[in-house]
């Protein structure tokens, strides 16, 4: 079985930086896709960025606009997203989220995907 365990995250100053990280366990890190989603309420559900386990490719959302970098260590079977200039808009709960089937690069349909972290709040201060 697929498991997820998400560390990082908490409360950060506008303009500032968070690293989110998420360990995998329980299946080859190559056959997956792997990423993470946001949760802010009163929104939808987007999402953030996304890692192709097999080949390295990456996605982003358009709102990140090269602020954020997912990367992996595959020797550690762990995804880290990288996220600095936060904005209060990036306020949410982020998922990290992975699937055998689903493409990296189909973002918007993350939340479907069959494996999901706990959850991780990223709140911003202005």
């Amino acid at each position: 079985e697929v498991q997820l365990v998400q560390f990082g995250g908490g409360l950060v100053q506008v303009g500032g930086s968070l690293r989110l990280s998420c360990a995998v366990s329980g299946e080859t890190f190559g056959d997956l896709a792997i990423g993470w989603f946001r949760q802010a309420p009163g929104k939808e559900r987007e999402g953030v960025s996304s890692i192709s386990g097999s080949d390295g490719r990456t996605y982003y959302g358009d709102f990140v606009k090269s602020r954020f970098t997912i990367s992996s260590d595959n020797a550690k079977n762990t995804v880290y997203l990288q996220m600095n200039n936060l904005k209060p808009e990036d306020a949410a709960v982020y998922v990290c989220a992975a699937d055998r089937i689903f493409p990296a690069s189909d973002l918007n349909a993350m939340y479907l995907w069959d494996y999901k972290g706990h959850g991780t709040q990223v709140t911003i201060s202005s």
